[in-house]
């Protein structure tokens, strides 16, 4: 069996669109019909050559998604054939089988344990979680990565009391996930952070009590005339504001977490007295997420309009449009890319 797919071959070049050769399913493994991928700056970060050296090329990408399952390999027991299905880098329940490798013109493609960058995908069974069918798989693509990321930093790695403050540094699809939940979780008040002006505006429509445009203002001065800050969330990817978010929480009980990954060879520098003033800093496995507990979760967060992903779902693309979408998201033109295999 074949598919289309957007491979890696050589980075800081556009992905290539071809048809490559299915491998057989080993046992643990699960052949999912992708209907729709997020885009993360993940992708970005691989495509641009930001994570080090790539032993693996040329591979497959992508880690959010959503989809129906066609076959099962041997042994799998958490998913059935027509199950519609959440995909995640994010490890369940089930088998963990490493990944595949594809044929392309008699090459080998390698690919991980999830690739959601291709209309039919092998995915190891932890990384498939079952979904409701009534249930928009647009939607569900997010909860794969950007929703629980930003969700999960609020409500398993801070968990803040109703009233205490939160800043999120980054708006784009995790940052202004957390500032949902901050403001699920009752927090007052709740700020958001960043250098684009438009992810603001998205950031106050979503509840944000403040904005802060870190482009024009000092953000740790204009937090301080807020109020003492509980908590902050990083999830920018900027070295500079992982140092801010922990400068930017109180002492003595003030908590720094960092969501955002940097470009590889990239540091930050602490002033150790931060933490002699009694602050923390902390970092999250995408959100300290169980799938299998939290998704269905967050899916009932967004059916009750706790949770909206409007913001989210409004720019999508076709698998042969993938390269002006990763352009898009790296201009900061579009908050999350769909691209939806229909197109």
């Amino acid at each position: 069996m074949k598919t289309l797919a957007a491979i890696l071959v050589e980075t800081k070049k556009p992905l290539v669109i071809d048809t490559i050769e299915i491998p057989k399913l080993k046992p643990g493994q699960v052949l999912v019909e992708i209907s729709y991928s997020g885009l993360c700056h993940t992708q970005l970060l691989e495509t641009n050559g930001h994570r080090g050296k790539d032993e693996f090329l040329p591979h497959l990408l992508g880690h959010e998604g959503s989809g129906k399952v066609v076959e099962i390999g041997p042994d799998v027991k958490k998913v059935k054939s027509d199950d519609m299905v959440i995909l995640s880098w994010m490890k369940g329940s089930g088998a963990n089988v490493f990944g595949s490798v594809y044929n392309w013109k008699d090459k080998k493609v390698n690919a991980g344990a999830i690739t959601t960058f291709s209309k039919y995908s092998v995915i190891s069974e932890n990384r498939l979680t079952v979904l409701n069918k009534s249930f928009s798989l647009k939607v569900a693509s997010l909860i794969g990565c950007a929703l629980p990321t930003g969700l999960g930093a609020v409500f398993n790695t801070a968990r803040p009391k109703p009233g205490q403050s939160l800043a999120v540094f980054g708006c784009g699809g995790v940052g202004l996930s957390a500032i949902q939940g901050a403001i699920i979780a009752g927090c007052a008040p709740v700020i958001a952070i960043d250098i684009n002006e438009k992810k603001l505006q998205v950031a106050k429509t979503l509840g944000a009590t403040h904005i802060i445009n870190a482009k024009t203002q000092n953000p740790i001065e204009a937090l301080q005339k807020i109020c003492p800050l509980d908590y902050a969330i990083e999830a920018s990817g900027s070295p500079i504001a992982m140092e801010q978010a922990l400068i930017a929480v109180k002492p003595q009980g003030g908590t720094a977490i960092i969501i955002g990954n940097a470009h590889h060879g990239k540091n930050i520098s602490i002033d150790p007295r931060q933490f002699n003033l009694g602050k923390k800093l902390l970092g999250t496995w995408g959100g300290d997420n169980n799938p299998d507990i939290h998704f269905p979760r967050y899916c009932s967060l967004i059916e009750h309009n706790y949770c909206s992903t409007n913001h989210l779902t409004a720019h999508t693309y076709g698998l042969d449009q993938i390269n002006s979408a990763l352009e898009d998201l790296e201009k900061g033109e579009v908050l999350r890319p769909i691209i939806d295999m229909s197109l």
